[in-house]
């Protein structure tokens, strides 16, 4: 594994498993079912310890579960969760409760990773909630703090006026969209991306060039993708509910991409 250190000096595993995908009614996520936990079995077997879930999801619980299950001591994981702000900020109670929420589900005292999830039309409210996750930030409960989906103007409001900057930022980040404007504002505030989804967007004329430049290490066109973004400094956390495939994004740390091969998936 490759880890990317933080503005805070904490690391971080540069591939996760990302946890969203157990389903959706409607717009709303369905989480696995309590004790349902075998594709994080799966992920723990094949050697991830980095695990992004968040309240949106409904997945907590289920990723205690397994994190629990496997034996493994709490500080050999590494857990990212999210503030569900997706309609907005509840005010400090709410996101003081949902976050006792989050640690309760997550069967854990502190959390590696936490995030405002989405921005939204209030100044003064996202500063609140930044506010908030500073706080916890200082008693140590979460060891970094960070945002997802925040674009420029939004990075640029807590780093005017919060305390503590971002560690990361969490985006879009995929073929077709690298997104290498705001990747390059992130990094020059210190702050690191992760993309989320880094596997969606890949039609079959991408697909067909990232086969052909997999073919030359006996990679397959997922490979060749987060090897690109990991070989820019971007934590990926590919999701899969597949026990080979999930193995195969992690098997990416045995060979490099050249750099007319980078050009042509910049390209893409």
């Amino acid at each position: 594994m490759k880890y990317r250190t933080l503005n805070n000096g904490i690391d971080i595993p540069i591939v996760g498993s990302g946890t969203n995908t157990y389903g959706k009614e409607g717009n709303q996520y369905v989480g696995a079912l309590r004790g349902d936990t075998q594709e994080i079995d799966w992920a723990i077997e094949n050697g991830y310890r980095h695990f992004d879930s968040a309240q949106l999801y409904a997945n907590e619980e289920v990723l205690g579960d397994g994190l629990k299950k496997s034996s493994l001591p709490r500080e050999d994981f590494f857990i990212t969760t999210k503030l569900n702000t997706f309609e907005g900020f509840g005010g400090a109670d709410w996101a003081h409760a949902e976050i006792e929420k989050s640690l309760e589900k997550l069967q854990t005292d502190y959390i590696d990773l936490f995030l405002i999830h989405k921005p939204w039309d209030d100044h003064a409210g996202m500063l609140e909630a930044w506010s908030i996750l500073e706080d916890y930030y200082n008693r140590g409960v979460f060891k970094s703090i960070g945002v997802s989906n925040f674009e420029k103007e939004h990075l640029d409001l807590l780093l005017e006026q919060g305390s503590i900057t971002p560690a990361v930022n969490q985006i879009k980040s995929q073929v077709g969209n690298w997104n290498e404007e705001l990747i390059a504002y992130n990094e020059s505030k210190g702050i690191a991306t992760v993309a989320w989804s880094p596997l969606r967007g890949i039609d079959e004329n991408a697909k067909q060039v990232l086969d052909e430049i997999g073919s030359q290490y006996g990679k397959t066109y997922a490979q060749v993708v987060l090897r690109y973004q990991i070989e820019r400094d971007v934590i990926v956390i590919p999701k899969s509910h597949n026990k080979d495939r999930q193995a195969q994004c992690l098997d990416i740390f045995d060979f490099e991409l050249t750099a007319s091969e980078r050009d042509r998936i910049a390209a893409l």
